[in-house]
């Protein structure tokens, strides 16, 4: 059995305009989670707890699109979706559609630990939220200045923009679009959702994995996508955990999360043979990233958009060595420490 690991996401599909200093708080809060993580794994909590607190401390903080910082419906609200898996039993809790629950991360482990179901939703979920003594806030204190974005997008007619460029660079690049990305068919301009996740594996070769995300900006009410999908966009197993980050409506078809395992499983592959399957031949021309750890203590990283924000670390191995690393785009790495 190898060390335990850990890894963090917060999205795929980082816009290469994405001005300096919104680059630089990102890389603050990732490594601020990264070492929360570290911690705790080095006090000896489950990976199912380690997971848990990293998303949370991510959807409190406003720089990513989870919790305080959701992206927009069309009508100007917040709905939110989060779900978490622990791999030893394969238990699950998933929660969509809700509004008011200030860590929906932790309001998904009610449902996988408290609940004999495995998804809530919509009115259900803040019911149950309101039943556990879970802490819910206004709508209004998730919405951070991103009503402009809104209003721009709903100009253009665009499911959805990076709401952390400067609108001025949306709209250039919006009008200026030859070829949009699609979704299930449909034009959309810039895809940039800053969804967020966790994965680890602990010193007992636990997996567990964590997503939480406020969707698409300007999407339809009510719109679920592959966050709270369990084996789309959260999986773990005894084999790993995976997170995943994209086009939602791609990974759903593809579902990549539990595409890592199964190729596993049944091909033989490992951890980064695996990630690299699934990426290159599940997406049907979709853009989407994932992260992913071992019961062995590997970590594995790749998507196929412009740029992921990500960072790994990797526990104790046989040699002792230990390594932090992080990064944006495929080959730019913005700190790697090592040390025996």
């Amino acid at each position: 059995m190898g060390g335990w690991a850990i890894a963090v996401h917060g999205g795929a599909g980082v816009d290469p305009n994405l001005p300096t200093h919104r680059q630089e708080e990102a890389k603050k809060l990732l490594t601020r989670c990264l070492n929360i993580g570290i911690s705790a794994l080095r006090s000896n909590l489950p990976a199912i707890d380690v997971v848990e607190l990293v998303v949370k401390e991510l959807e409190t903080d406003p720089p990513f699109n989870s919790g305080c910082g959701s992206a927009l419906t069309a009508k100007g609200t917040v709905e939110m979706e989060a779900s978490i898996m622990d791999g030893p039993k394969r238990r699950c809790g998933a929660v969509f559609g809700v509004t008011t629950v200030k860590n929906p991360i932790s309001l998904a482990r009610f449902v996988m630990e408290k609940s004999p179901h495995s998804y809530l939703a919509f009115s259900g979920a803040e019911e149950f939220a309101r039943q556990q003594g879970v802490e819910t806030v206004e709508n209004d204190y998730f919405i951070t200045g991103m009503l402009g974005m809104l209003k721009l997008a709903k100009e253009v007619n665009s499911i959805l923009f990076d709401y952390r460029v400067p609108i001025e660079s949306c709209s250039a690049r919006a009008a200026a679009t030859d070829s949009p990305l699609q979704m299930n068919g449909l034009p959309i301009s810039i895809y940039a959702p800053e969804t967020v996740g966790c994965v680890a594996v602990d010193s007992q070769g636990r997996c567990a994995a964590a997503t939480s995300t406020g969707g698409l900006m300007n999407k339809m009410t009510c719109r679920i996508g592959c966050t709270p999908t369990i084996g789309a966009g959260t999986y773990a197993c005894d084999l790993c955990g995976v997170s995943c980050t994209g086009e939602g409506e791609a990974i759903i078809r593809g579902t990549l999360a539990r595409e890592v395992a199964a190729v596993m499983e049944y091909k033989g592959l490992n951890l980064q043979q695996a990630v690299d399957f699934v990426i290159n031949e599940r997406l049907d021309q979709g853009f989407a990233g994932l992260i992913a750890v071992s019961k062995n203590g590997e970590v594995a990283c790749r998507f196929n958009t412009k740029g992921t924000f990500r960072g790994r670390w990797l526990g104790a191995c046989a040699t002792g060595d230990q390594c932090m690393l992080g990064g944006i785009w495929n080959q730019a790495l913005w700190w790697e420490s090592r040390r025996a």
